[in-house]
């Protein structure tokens, strides 16, 4: 039992360091890529032209 104890803290502390890294890239990364998809989303809807009756010249 003791073994298996210190079995599994090795496994924790060789690789905590891999892992916790890696962990913080890919949420760094993401969270940039949900972020510039809003930006981007925001953009459009405040740069292009919507279709609104008001805003067309009417024919008549």
């Amino acid at each position: 039992m003791k073994n298996v104890r210190l079995y599994m803290i090795f496994q924790w502390v060789f690789f905590l360091p891999i892992i916790l890294p890696l962990c913080l890239i890919y949420g760094a990364l993401r969270g940039a890529i949900q972020m510039a998809e809003r930006v981007m989303e925001q953009i459009l809807t405040d740069v292009v032209p919507q279709n609104d009756a008001r805003t067309q010249p009417t024919i008549d």
